[in-house]
């Protein structure tokens, strides 16, 4: 395959396949498995956790070895963990098969963008991430559809058959994906335990040097600390909260799988015509920052009203802004992570960003769940709301910083190979 076909296959499959996982996950969760607030945001704090402590390593093995192969790892171990986690009722196996996701994940963060960039050029990024983000949006559609079909025989179905999807993924990209424009960070002589640890250095080394990775960084930290109570709680509190419209006299749970079909639907007709715009605004780092700062803060205006909202449908509205919010952002914040990275250390210095998202969400997960186990979920998303206020004015800061995606060589040249 071309490079972007490739990439197109890799972002409309992983896109189908979480649908049809994660439309109903929650609902099989709470209403199967009966898990309260504070256990389920303990399932994500597990995931991070396992995510943290292993996303500087496998980031490294991106950079050392192959971003290809790194890929297909992280498809494999995320197909099998949702495979389990929906063959089992037992909360500490589940737990473990979130720890497996958590590893998975790890092995695609960095990777795919770093692949990518390697394959096609930094130049040409922004207007593949933007049409990969339009093609997930409708592959997702399709999948939230699968998700309600499966659901409507069995709840725990959609993770078994979604986790099954992701391992046919890998097996498809085995055979067509290529690397061409990898440029692994080695040394003759040096063995394959000592380059993962001077990649490692290299990528340390790389995030110190620039400021606006260091940046990057602290977004990351508040941003993950506030979605991590509003992705695991969200359902929860429509579930407990609200009185569901009739919907042609079909279960409650279609309206989960109608919610996710709306919001995609509704952020690709609006990012479809703004595609040129926001491609624009890829072009520098300072309207980058711009954009995600617009974004960022209707993301948060969503959640308040969400937190706060008096009956289903003004509930609903929030949701789906919010969702059109990240739609807007996600690509613009991955081509600025891609303008502040050096293309050898890449890989790793994205995971380093992936880890500060990962420690928020563990800092942040477990006490928001607890609040919404004691004083109700209104309260616990207000908080999680708040938690993403600080993150604000970095956008600013960086807008006004200089681009400085390219570290200075003495910074590097420090590092011992």
């Amino acid at each position: 395959m071309k490079a972007t076909h490739a990439y197109y296959l890799l972002e409309g499959g992983q896109s189908f396949s979480m649908a049809v996982i994660w439309t109903l996950a929650t609902v099989y969760f709470v209403e199967s498995l009966h898990l309260d607030p504070l256990k389920l945001v303990l399932l994500g704090t597990a995931l991070e956790a396992a995510y943290f402590v292993t996303e500087i390593p496998t980031g490294v093995v991106a950079d050392v070895y192959s971003r290809r192969l790194s890929i297909l790892i992280g498809l494999s171990i995320l197909g099998a963990s949702f495979l389990l986690a929906g063959l089992t009722a037992e909360f500490s196996l589940l737990v473990a098969t979130q720890v497996a996701a958590g590893i998975g994940f790890t092995f695609l963060s960095g990777a795919t963008t770093a692949w990518l960039a390697g394959e096609i050029g930094e130049d040409a990024v922004g207007p593949v991430l933007i049409r990969a983000g339009q093609i997930g949006r409708v592959t997702g559609v399709l999948g939230a559809i699968v998700s309600a079909a499966l659901a409507s025989l069995a709840l725990h179905l959609p993770l078994v058959i979604g986790g099954g999807l992701m391992l046919a993924l890998a097996g498809v990209l085995l055979a067509g994906m290529r690397e061409h424009g990898f440029k692994p960070v080695r040394v003759a002589g040096v063995s394959p335990w000592r380059q993962t640890w001077q990649g490692f250095r290299l990528g340390a080394a790389a995030v110190r040097a620039a400021p606006l990775l260091l940046m990057l960084c602290a977004l990351e930290l508040f941003m993950g600390a506030s979605m991590e109570g509003v992705d695991r709680l969200g359902d929860a509190h429509l579930l407990q909260n609200f009185t569901f419209p009739a919907l042609a006299g079909l279960p409650t749970a279609y309206w989960f799988a109608a919610l996710h079909i709306a919001g995609s639907v509704l952020t690709f007709v609006v990012v479809e015509p703004l595609r040129p715009r926001l491609e624009k605004l890829t072009h520098t780092p300072a309207t980058v920052a711009y954009g995600l700062l617009t974004f960022d803060a209707l993301s948060l205006i969503a959640v308040v009203g969400f937190a706060t909202a008096g009956n289903f449908w003004v509930a609903a509205g929030c949701l789906l802004l919010r969702t059109l919010a990240f739609g807007l952002g996600a690509p613009l914040f991955q081509a600025w992570q891609v303008q502040n990275t050096r293309p050898e250390t890449r890989a790793t210095a994205l995971s380093f960003v992936g880890q500060a998202h990962a420690f928020g969400e563990m800092a942040g997960g477990p006490g928001v769940g607890w609040i919404g186990s004691t004083f109700g979920l209104r309260t616990a998303l207000l908080v999680a709301a708040a938690l993403l206020a600080p993150a604000l004015p970095f956008y600013l800061f960086a807008a006004r910083r200089s681009p400085e995606a390219e570290v200075a060589p003495t910074e590097l040249e420090a590092v011992d190979l």
